[in-house]
C-alpha cells in the first residue's frame, strides 16, 4: 500500500486495469447469461420437447380443425421446438380447397395471420388414421403406413405434448379415416409408451365432443401423463368464430374458423410468458372461458385427468418459450364471451351458408339443397333407428332410459370394448355409417354391451330397424366401418 501512496499513478493504472477487466468479466458473464441455469431449472430442461398435433377430420365444412393443429403447430414453432420434433396429422384438404377465399392460406381467428405456411405434411389424406397415430406415439416406424416416416423417438427424460382437435362421442374420436380412435386403445398405447421409458412426462389437450369420456374411469394417475379435454363425458364441444356469430369470420368465409376450447387455449399461450404461466393457470384460464365463463349456456365443462401433480410445472416446458413474451404477464382473465355452434351442428351451418350463397337456380344450389336434405334424412333415420332398437331390446318404457344411462362419475363408458366395436358394426352393416354425427350414439351401443344382451337378439333389432333403410352411400362398404 504504502508503494501505491508514494506512486499514485502507479495505483490509478491498477485501478483502470481492474475496471477493464470487471467490463470484460462483465461482457463475458453477459454473453452466457442465458446459458445459466438455477440447478431446478438445469433438470426442468434436461431433454427434448416432442408434439404430437392430430385434426381428425377432413371436408371444408370441418376448416376448423385443421386451423386449430395449423395455429398450434406455429406457437410450438415460435416456442423453439423443432421441426423433427413436431408431427403433424391433418388430411390437407382446407388451404387449397375450391370454397376456400383465400387460397393456400388458412386462419384461425377473424384477424388472423395465415398458419398453413410451412406446416410440415407428415401423415395427410388417406394416411391419418388411428393405426398410423398408435405407431408415431410407440416410435414404431415398422408399423406405419405411408406418410412422412416421422415419429417420436423420445428419450427417458423427453417431454411430450400432444393435441388433437375433431368430432367425438362417448368412448372415440374421430378420424377422417376410419376406424374410429377408441379409448380403450388410446390408453393402452400410453401404457405401453410409459413401460417403454419413453419420456419423463407428458400432457394431451383434447378437443372433441363428450372428450372426457375417453379418460373416465380408465386414466391411469401414474404414467406421469397430465390430460385436460374440452368438455366431459356426456357434452358437446364448441366451435366457434363462425359466419353471423360474434366475433365472426371475415364475410367471404362460411365456415368456423376455430373451436372455442383450442382458441381458448392457444391465445392464452400467446398472450402470456410460459416461463411463468403453470399449466395449472392455463387450465384454470381455459376452463372459464371454455364455460362462457360458468354461464353454459354455450360452452363445456373442461376436464382434468391423469397425473395432476404435473399441473404445478411451467408450460414452456411442454410448449416452448417465445423470447418475445419475456414481459408478458404470467395470466390475466379474459372477459368476452363467445358465440359458438354445437360441435355437431357446425357441418350444417357451414352447408346453409354455403346454399344460401350460391346462386338462385344454379345446379350447385340444387346439388347443396340435395346434400343438405339428405343429410338431415340420416341424422333422423340414426336417431329413430337407435330409439328403435332400445324399444324392441328394452322395452317400450324403459328403452330409451337405458340406452342414454350415465354411469356414476368415475366408471367407464363400457366394461368390455371389444363388445362395443362389435355392436357397432352390427348396427352399421344393417343401417348404415354412424357418420361424425352418429358418434353421439356410441352410449346406447355401450349400455347394450353393460347390459349383456345377447349378439342374437341385437342383430335381430338391427335388422327390424333398418328393413327399409336403403341409401347406397351411407353403407359401410362405401363409408367404411367405424369399429
Amino acid at each position: 500500500m504504502a508503494l501505491f501512496l508514494k506512486n499514485p499513478l502507479l495505483l490509478l493504472l491498477l485501478l483502470l486495469l481492474s475496471a477493464a477487466a470487471g467490463t470484460g468479466r462483465a461482457a463475458r458473464l453477459n454473453q452466457w447469461e442465458s446459458a445459466i441455469r438455477m440447478p431446478t431449472e438445469k433438470d426442468e430442461e434436461l431433454g427434448t420437447r416432442w408434439a404430437v398435433l392430430v385434426a381428425g377430420s377432413s371436408g371444408y365444412g370441418n376448416y376448423r380443425h385443421q386451423a386449430d393443429v395449423c395455429h398450434a403447430y406455429q406457437l410450438l414453432r415460435k416456442g423453439g421446438l423443432r421441426e423433427q420434433n413436431i408431427v403433424v396429422f391433418m388430411y390437407d384438404d382446407i388451404a387449397n380447397n375450391e370454397l376456400n377465399p383465400r387460397p393456400g392460406v388458412i386462419i384461425n381467428h377473424p384477424q388472423g395471420n395465415d398458419v398453413y405456411a410451412g406446416v410440415p405434411k407428415d401423415y395427410t389424406g388417406k394416411h391419418v388414421t388411428a393405426a398410423n397415430l398408435y405407431a408415431v406415439l410407440l416410435g414404431n416406424k415398422s408399423a406405419l403406413t405411408g406418410g412422412s416416416g416421422k415419429v417420436v423417438n423420445s428419450k427417458p427424460n423427453d417431454r411430450i405434448f400432444l393435441y388433437y382437435s375433431d368430432h367425438g362421442g362417448p368412448g372415440v374420436l374421430g378420424m377422417p379415416n376410419l376406424p374410429f380412435l377408441y379409448a380403450m386403445d388410446f390408453i393402452e398405447v400410453l401404457k405401453k409408451k410409459h413401460a417403454s421409458g419413453g419420456y419423463k412426462e407428458m400432457v394431451i389437450y383434447v378437443e372433441a365432443c363428450e372428450s372426457g369420456s375417453i379418460f373416465e374411469g380408465i386414466m391411469p394417475k401414474d404414467l406421469n401423463i397430465y390430460v385436460t379435454t374440452a368438455s366431459n363425458a356426456q357434452e358437446s364441444s364448441w366451435g366457434t368464430y363462425c359466419p353471423g356469430m360474434e366475433p365472426s369470420p371475415p364475410p367471404e368465409f362460411i365456415t368456423c374458423l376455430g373451436d372455442l376450447y383450442s382458441i381458448a387455449w392457444m391465445e392464452d399461450s400467446e398472450t402470456h410468458n410460459l416461463k411463468k404461466e403453470t399449466v395449472k393457470q392455463q387450465y384454470e384460464e381455459v376452463k372459464d372461458r371454455t364455460s362462457n365463463f360458468n354461464t353454459f349456456n354455450i360452452g363445456s365443462h373442461v376436464m382434468e385427468y391423469g397425473t395432476t401433480n404435473i399441473k404445478a410445472e411451467k408450460l414452456y416446458l411442454y410448449q416452448g418459450f417465445d423470447p418475445g413474451s419475456v414481459d408478458f404477464p404470467s395470466n390475466f382473465l379474459h372477459t368476452g364471451t363467445m358465440e359458438a355452434v354445437n360441435q355437431r351442428d357446425a357441418d350444417l351451418l357451414f352447408l346453409w351458408h354455403m346454399y344460401k350463397n350460391l346462386e338462385d337456380g344454379s345446379e350447385k344450389k340444387v346439388e347443396t339443397l340435395k346434400q343438405i336434405s339428405e343429410t338431415v334424412k340420416h341424422r333422423i333415420h340414426l336417431d329413430s333407428s337407435i330409439d328403435l332398437i332400445g324399444k324392441l331390446l328394452f322395452g317400450p318404457t324403459k328403452g330409451s332410459a337405458t340406452l342414454n344411462c350415465i354411469r356414476a362419475p368415475g366408471l367407464p363408458l363400457v366394461d368390455d370394448w371389444e363388445c362395443l366395436k362389435s355392436k357397432v358394426r352390427l348396427f352399421e352393416t344393417y343401417c348404415g355409417s354412424l357418420t361424425q354425427y352418429g358418434m353421439k350414439h356410441m352410449r346406447a351401443f355401450a349400455n347394450i354391451c353393460n347390459s349383456g344382451v345377447p349378439r342374437a337378439s341385437v342383430e335381430e333389432a338391427c335388422m327390424a330397424a333398418c328393413i327399409d333403410h336403403a341409401p347406397r352411400q351411407w353403407h359401410p362398404l362405401n363409408q367404411g366401418y367405424s369399429a
